[in-house]
């Protein structure tokens, strides 16, 4: 998912779950800063490197490849962006090297869903955007690992396009990520392929290109992990999914439900807008932000500032060393910290090293042993103590 959902479509999803505007805001600009916290942005604001969400195409490029580097980038992608629908999910006649990978593959209504939304529970508005940006992800991001492999995240060149009257027409893929991308043309950017297991073009959905990130499209193709047979993905329904989903996850964390339960859907909500929303995924281009902001206006009755960065990145690097914390900036690095810190205990306790050592905070004896940054989230967990 791009943008358009990630900030204006959270937004639309907290009003519809009863949050106010400037409420909405703060959640919004956390589930959009989930794609724009690179350890790049933390350095030059001197921010917690442990806090990193996402990584720059630079950074990417540079990445160590050998099992620190590799569980590194893990640890980044599979908390945020391809969260694991099942760590112990079951296949035959595979090594138990595969399987941990295999387990790594994102979808919704998994377990670890449930712990990122808890997690959020009676926590910032910038938990919950973190949380937000995870549970859409789901959805968008599914049938793909994040972390580099290429016998699960591959694909082969058989891609094709379902038109709405059941047509196929073949997709192409280019290499070039300064070339635009065509969508009546159907020609697309996806990563280079290599045979070569650990390389970084083998991440996520990259040989897949952004076609997961694209509301309007419904698609099919062979992926590396189902044996190259053929997988339908259905972008307009499962992106709808999501919205109803983090509908009913904000008005959980509001305290309008109980529980949150997978597979459970705020569809009555949304039904006064579910027609607009629809026809928004269904256009065919690449960025649905203006449709996305006329719809928000509805909720506000004014313009929807965008994110302004440089004044986040100001209002936190001009802050005393006791208020950073309390800064959105802050507050989102404490909610980043402990997703990733969630996520890679989680895994580490399925069996599995992929994601590195993962070491628990026990609050009765107050000891913690692990990355220094996290000390910052030790301290903002006892402050609730």
């Amino acid at each position: 998912m791009n943008k358009d959902f990630h900030y204006y479509g959270t937004y639309a999803a907290a009003r519809i779950a009863g949050y106010s505007h400037e409420e909405a805001l703060n959640i919004c600009s956390a589930a959009f800063l989930v794609d724009l916290c690179t350890r790049s942005l933390l350095a030059a604001i001197d921010g917690p490197s442990s806090a990193a969400t996402t990584q720059t195409a630079m950074e990417m490029a540079d990445a160590r490849t050998d099992i620190i580097g590799l569980q590194d980038i893990t640890r980044i992608w599979a908390s945020f962006h391809f969260l694991p629908r099942d760590l112990y999910a079951k296949r035959e006649k595979v090594s138990k090297r595969y399987l941990r990978k295999y387990r790594l593959i994102c979808g919704p209504n998994g377990d670890l869903l449930v712990d990122a939304v808890n997690l959020a529970k009676d926590k910032s508005l910038e938990a919950v955007g973190v949380a937000m940006h995870v549970l859409a992800d789901t959805w968008a991001h599914m049938n793909f690992a994040g972390t580099p492999s290429f016998v699960i995240n591959n694909t082969n060149d058989y891609f094709f396009e379902i038109t709405e009257d059941g047509k196929e027409k073949p997709i192409s893929f280019k290499h070039n990520p300064m070339s635009p991308e065509d969508t009546e043309k159907a020609s697309y950017t996806n990563s280079v392929k290599t045979e070569n297991e650990h390389s970084v073009m083998n991440l996520g959905h990259g040989r897949a290109g952004h076609l997961p990130d694209y509301s309007f499209i419904k698609y099919k193709y062979l992926p590396a992990w189902a044996n190259y047979h053929e997988v339908i993905k259905d972008n307009p329904s499962d992106y709808m999914h999501a919205f109803w989903q983090m509908v009913y996850a904000m008005r959980y964390l509001r305290g309008d439900e109980k529980t949150f339960q997978v597979k459970n859907y705020a569809k009555e909500a949304v039904a006064p807008y579910e027609d607009e929303i629809k026809a928004i995924f269904k256009v065919r281009r690449t960025d649905d932000s203006e449709d996305w902001i006329k719809l928000c206006k509805k909720f506000s009755g004014c313009e929807i500032a965008d994110l302004d960065i440089e004044k986040l990145k100001t209002e936190y690097t001009s802050a005393s060393k006791e208020e950073k914390d309390n800064t959105l900036l802050g507050r989102f690095f404490i909610a980043a910290m402990a997703q990733k810190s969630m996520v890679t205990n989680k895994i580490y306790k399925s069996g599995n090293m992929l994601a590195g050592v993962s070491y628990e905070y026990n609050a009765e004896k107050g000891k913690f042993k692990g990355i220094k940054d996290f000390y910052k989230l030790i301290v903002n967990m006892r402050k609730g103590d």
